[in-house]
């Protein structure tokens, strides 16, 4: 558990749902809660909400145990219409809450209002905590000199093979929680030969070594499946350490590599 600088505590091993179709979504979420994931992060963007918010409902599970992420869409920037484009995602996900937040992507016109706007559905108790997604060094900056309210989390996609120091390092120092999307880079790096090297030594796979890599770091990821065994393989990541020279080894993974934009295009 992460404890967010509001004070709230946050799961740090969490459920990525992007890309994810209806059905599939909503199974996903079903076995994941069934597994023990705490921690689910969806998006207006994605279009399985409504998918989400029933498994969360019909698990079983008290509400106030599960993490509920969503995030505003692009096309909803702006004071007002962030406004209202949280209702939507309320009344699609069917919570009389929303645990975190975050501006999905800093959309160059409306950022700053949209800013303003999540700060105000923070004063108003509609959300517990509020955040920003993509967001770089630079854009980080630029938050901090109009926010009224230090965000909780910056999601970003973040590996060993994009180990984005300066950003952790800011972070860490602002009391920011920074959170990982496409930690695992969809396997597409799992034959680096240091890797392989690592998950002999563990007796463990590529995915648990690298989710575990970043929970050693205090990073939230938020790894996709829809396969309820590669869940179950994930969330064992919680449950062995890593040695300190090994985690270093892993830093040394970075060579810049990205699945996804880059939020420099946005500046």
């Amino acid at each position: 558990m992460a404890k967010l600088n509001n004070g709230i505590s946050m799961p740090l091993l969490g459920l990525g749902v992007y890309g994810m179709h209806s059905l599939e979504a909503e199974q996903s979420v079903q076995d994941a809660l069934e597994i023990g994931y705490r921690l689910i992060d969806t998006a207006a963007m994605y279009g399985n909400e409504p998918e989400i918010g029933r498994a969360v409902n019909q698990s079983g599970i008290n509400r106030s145990e599960i993490f509920v992420v969503t995030k505003l869409n692009n096309t909803d920037h702006g004071f007002e219409k962030a406004q209202k484009a949280f209702d939507r995602s309320l009344k699609a996900l069917k919570q009389d809450y929303i645990d975190l937040y975050l501006i999905h992507w800093p959309i160059k016109n409306g950022r700053k209002e949209s800013w303003l706007a999540l700060e105000k559905l923070y004063q108003e108790k509609r959300v517990r905590a509020i955040g920003v997604a993509n967001y770089n060094l630079t854009l980080l900056q630029e938050l901090k000199q109009y926010a009224n309210i230090n965000p909780a989390v910056n999601q970003l996609e973040f590996s060993p093979w994009l180990f984005q120091r300066d950003i952790l390092k800011y972070c860490n120092a602002n009391q920011i929680q920074l959170q990982a999307y496409s930690p695992i880079t969809r396997g597409i790096r799992f034959n680096d030969p240091r890797l392989i090297s690592l998950c002999d030594k563990y007796q463990k796979t590529a995915a648990q070594l690298v989710l575990r890599w970043h929970l050693e770091h205090g990073i939230s990821p938020i790894p996709k499946s829809s396969k309820k065994q590669r869940l179950l393989e994930n969330f064992e990541a919680n449950f062995f350490r890593l040695e300190s020279g090994d985690v270093e080894i892993m830093d040394a993974f970075n060579e810049d590599f990205r699945i996804c934009e880059n939020p420099a295009d946005y500046q």
